[in-house]
């Protein structure tokens, strides 16, 4: 099943571009695209300000920054830097889409996939050019849904 915001599905689903607001360590955000831009920021401040945005307005506000964290290979969150490729920005992945999965609507999308093998291949693949690969965030949502599934047993 193919995961994007193009592909005509609901305002349920289970997208990084769509409106599912959580709380991350303190932090409001109105979508995980919000969230995943703001990483590109090491100004708290506007890390706070990207994270209300949802959808292309996420990611153009980010784009601006691109060039900049891709030559260090550093992404920020309130503060600390991580390595791209580091163990420690996998585990920040992991705790923001713990916290997405809070979403009473991103959960309920979620679940509703069933079994469907989960792609996306709108992003890039490279970890080097990306702040998610495709990789990354399919692993992810089949991990939460897995869990979730299990719970309703």
């Amino acid at each position: 099943m193919k995961i994007d915001s193009k592909s005509g599905l609901s305002s349920e689903a289970p997208s990084n571009f769509l409106p599912h607001t959580f709380v991350f360590d303190g932090v409001e955000c109105a979508s995980m695209e919000g969230l995943l831009q703001s990483f590109k920021f090491d100004n708290e401040q506007v890390q706070i300000e990207v994270c209300k945005l949802v959808d292309t307005a996420a990611k153009f506000r980010g784009k601006k920054r691109n060039k900049a964290w891709k030559r260090e290979q550093t992404l920020w969150w309130k503060g600390v830097a991580y390595e791209r490729k580091s163990k420690e920005y996998q585990e920040l992945l992991d705790r923001a889409f713990d916290a997405l999965a809070t979403n009473a609507g991103f959960r309920k999308a979620l679940i509703a996939t069933q079994s469907a093998t989960l792609t996306h291949s709108i992003g890039c693949a490279q970890m080097s050019n990306t702040v998610l690969t495709e990789a990354e965030f399919c692993s992810r949502l089949t991990k939460i849904r897995t869990r979730l599934q299990a719970e309703l047993k």
